[in-house]
């Protein structure tokens, strides 16, 4: 029976239809107000002995019991884990100790070697030692004779790859490092390493879940759902075996991550089976001419790529729950490649985060899910969102691929090769059982037409520009692409967007509205409100929003070896579960960096060499190329796919192919910006002063100007030294630049480190930046009034204002000066402003 103290020190008891009564109110209401109690008493007979202050205190205690119960139930599971984790910690503890005594043992050996010389001997045992050297790192059993087209011969090979498997995940076959970051505890994903000087690439990851191993296994089997780069898998064949297990034959194929190279497939045998101490193995292993078995099918269009024995070893955790050890061993024939891509497939690093951590993420998540620890916004159960998120993805990846099996066929070009246009002229198996396709075309008949490039990005990091082309969609896109993209979701016919006019191609502002994430917030499922405002067809303004669905992948910066993403797809405002989608992008994926010190710094596009534009090959003779050490080069890969009539073929491929470009070139401005080795404090360090003569020149012509037309003096003592006024203009705190004589779109040719930090940009960057960009509107006005003024009298003051940086953010200012520079000789060189007392807003 309840009890509950009064005020006399003595207890109240309740009876147990009074507990029942309270506890049903509870059960509706925690925590009831005075009033509420009261009603109580007055609803309910049975309490009307009981004092409002004592219902009071028994909510209290109610409330403090609830608490204890599930900060009880917290520990308890924080405890499981703990002792599973301790559990997985000693048994890696072990093998690595293992590795130690065996590392050890061989180097003894190697020194005995390298005393005494070889001698020729029959003896085994000497054998059996060199053999536990470096050529255990990848075992090659000798295979006795047999028929490995039948059952038997099949039994065989899989015994051998669960033996080789085993080795791997819980032995020393292979020299595993851990990867950075990747720290074990009971809210962590696992222990994630990766292979060290071992044929092929390799990743292992432990981890614990609280989901059941037959679960488990069920999920890792589905390999699609969670490995974003496969294709398909194909179980040709089926065979029970004695033990209880199961023998498939199976062939997948994979995405390739770029335009610039060719997509894998897989011929595997995959053997399910149990042990002793009740632990579940999926292991599999390619099928060669080495190992025996049958031939997979042909794919022409495909490179073979080797699966290594891999697989999952699934233990049942005390308490409930799982212990994974996952291993992924893998030969992608890198030769077969460009040489810049190799390290795409040679990275394990990069296999580890689209294989083994994506394999875990993903079990992870669904346990999650389904305890109901995770939330989910828009109404949508998660599976639907994960299957957005997946669908994403693979819309995207076949886009870049561009398979003939899927309709897809290059169309020609316009003479110069940097953007690959591809048509699909069967909507109906692109989009497949989503949704009906037809009303995004006309009685006219039509397709799918994609524009893609590829490119290579030089001191990027692959985290900060997909984060800044999510946040700042306005510096690359165009509003009247984006309306046309749209319009494919309805019936009518919507006019083909012409040429796009510098940066005033998005005028509407954009809303994040958050659908789902991953448990590490790796991975975001987002709405895309673009205010409608923004979108004009034939100069006339449309009110309705837009709407996108979007998927943004990789942006943190510490994650080694992760492919940063961005796909989205145009949505109706109440789009349905099965919705077409049609997504295009941006992917991001690094290259191991180079160890043969600084590179070039300038973005080049591999398929066409495109230029960045003026001043892009060279940097300025002062700025520092060498004190900055982020050194990393990453393929960029861009896709965008439209609808199209077929009488409007030809209008819509230029209209990509444009648009592409423009893209292009703008995502390069944005990579000069933010590169570490370029940019302003606030990314990677100061800025270098420049200190070639011509900025020396530049400095002199500039202050002298300056106290010529106003009759003060720019700097507080100017000298003769042309160093000393160089670096005082340098440091000046207003923000002092200078543009090109050209009244229609003047371009920024100098500025000091203030007027960089307000730009945010770089001395490389500048030359790509206009006045008409940064001045608002009234700016500009009063620009154009004054322009006169200055030509004749030499100067003008701008009224304070607002403009806007290279990044879109709003700067302010109280007064602005104008002044015309003129060189030794009176002639009139470029135009100076001075940005006085500016601010971020």
């Amino acid at each position: 029976m309840a009890k509950v103290v009064m005020d006399s020190g003595k207890y109240v008891r309740y009876t147990p239809e009074q507990v029942e009564a309270l506890e049903r109110v509870y059960m509706e209401c925690p925590k009831p107000s005075s009033m509420r109690r009261q009603q109580l008493i007055m609803d309910c007979p049975i309490l009307s002995n009981i004092e409002p202050k004592q219902i009071k205190v028994w909510f209290q205690n109610r409330r403090c019991r609830e608490k204890q119960r599930k900060e009880a139930s917290r520990l308890q599971t924080v405890n499981r884990k703990l002792t599973a984790m301790n559990k997985l910690l000693m048994e890696e503890n072990d093998r690595l100790q293992k590795q130690v005594s065996h590392l050890v043992y061989e180097n003894g050996y190697m020194k005995h070697q390298i005393r005494t010389a070889p001698v020729p001997t029959t003896d085994n045992s000497c054998e059996s030692v060199v053999t536990g050297g470096q050529h255990q790192q990848n075992p090659t059993p000798q295979h006795p004779q047999r028929d490995a087209n039948n059952p038997a011969g099949l039994l065989a090979i899989a015994e051998e790859t669960l033996a080789e498997f085993l080795s791997k995940a819980t032995g020393t076959a292979v020299d595993w490092v851990q990867m950075l970051g990747m720290k074990p505890g009971p809210d962590s994903i696992g222990i994630i390493a990766v292979s060290h000087n071992c044929s092929g690439v390799a990743a292992r990851a432990c981890g614990l879940v609280s989901l059941e191993p037959t679960k488990v296994a069920e999920i890792l089997k589905d390999r699609p759902s969670w490995y974003r780069d496969c294709r398909c898998v194909d179980v040709l064949t089926a065979i029970p075996t004695g033990n209880g297990g199961t023998i498939e034959l199976i062939y997948m194929q994979t995405y390739a991550p770029t335009t610039l190279a060719t997509a894998r497939d897989f011929w595997t045998l995959r053997y399910t089976t149990g042990l002793e101490d009740g632990s579940l193995v999926i292991c599999e292993r390619s099928l060669t001419s080495s190992t025996g078995g049958p031939t997979g099918p042909p794919a022409p269009t495909f490179v073979r790529a080797e699966m290594l024995p891999s697989g999952y070893l699934i233990r049942p955790c005390d308490g409930g729950g799982s212990i994974i050890h996952i291993v992924d061993h893998v030969d992608l024939d890198a030769l077969s490649v460009p040489e810049v891509l190799r390290p795409l497939y040679e990275s394990s690093k990069i296999l580890a985060q689209k294989m083994t951590i994506a394999a875990l993420r993903h079990i992870r998540q669904i346990a999650q899910e389904n305890s109901g620890e995770i939330n989910h916004g828009g109404g949508r159960q998660p599976a639907v969102l994960r299957t957005f998120s997946q669908r994403l993805s693979r819309g995207f990846n076949d886009a870049v691929n561009g398979f003939v099996d899927d309709g897809w066929s290059l169309l020609g070009s316009d003479g110069v090769e940097d953007v690959t246009i591809a048509i699909n002229s069967s909507p109906g198996k692109l989009f497949g059982a989503h949704g009906n396709s037809s009303a995004m075309f006309s009685t006219f008949g039509g397709g799918v037409l994609c524009a893609k490039a590829s490119m290579l990005l030089q001191n990027v990091p692959p985290a900060l520009l997909v984060r800044f082309l999510r946040e700042h969609r306005s510096e690359w896109a165009d509003c009247s692409v984006d309306a046309y993209s749209a319009a494919s979701l309805k019936s009518g016919a919507y006019a083909v967007p012409g040429a796009r006019i510098g940066g005033s191609g998005f005028l509407g502002s954009q809303v994040i509205l958050p659908l789902a994430h991953t448990v590490e917030h790796e991975e975001f499922l987002e709405v895309i409100r673009l205010d409608g405002h923004g979108f004009m067809q034939d100069d006339a303004i449309m009110s309705r929003d837009m709407y996108l669905l979007q998927l943004c992948s990789g942006v943190d910066e510490n994650a080694a070896g992760a492919c940063a993403q961005l796909v989205f797809a145009p949505i109706d405002e109440s789009f349905a579960d099965d919705a077409p989608l049609l997504p295009s992008g941006f992917r991001v994926i690094p290259l191991e960096p180079k160890s043969d010190g600084p590179g070039a710094t300038r973005t080049l596009d591999l398929a066409s060499a495109l230029d960045v534009g003026p001043g892009g090959a060279a940097r300025s003779a002062g700025e520092n190329t060498t004190g900055s050490s982020y050194n990393l080069r990453s393929v960029l890969t861009i896709a965008f796919q439209f609808t199209y009539e077929n009488h409007l073929r030809e209008n819509v491929a230029a209209m990509a192919r444009q648009y592409v470009r423009s893209v292009v070139g703008s995502v390069q401005r944005v990579a000069m910006a933010i590169s570490p080795s370029r940019a302003g404090p606030q990314i990677g360090g100061p800025k270098s002063l420049p200190g070639s003569p011509e900025a020396l020149t530049l400095a002199r012509w500039i202050t002298r100007s300056y106290r010529f037309h106003t009759g003060v003096d720019l700097l507080r003592s100017e000298s003769q030294s042309g160093d000393a006024l160089l670096k005082q203009l340098w440091h000046h705190s207003d923000a002092i630049m200078c543009c090109s004589l050209k009244p229609n779109v003047p371009i920024f040719t100098f500025a000091n480190q203030a007027g960089l930090d307000m730009l945010e940009t770089s001395l490389i960057a500048l030359q790509d930046i206009t006045l008409e960009k940064v001045l608002d509107e009234g700016g500009r006005k009063a620009f154009c009034a004054e322009f006169g003024k200055i030509m004749q009298r030499g100067y003008t003051y701008l009224p304070g204002g607002i403009c806007a940086s290279s990044m879109g953010r709003p700067v302010t200012y109280e007064q602005a000066v104008a002044w015309k520079v003129v060189d030794e000789e009176e002639n009139s060189h470029c135009l100076a402003f001075m940005f006085i007392n500016w601010s971020f807003v």
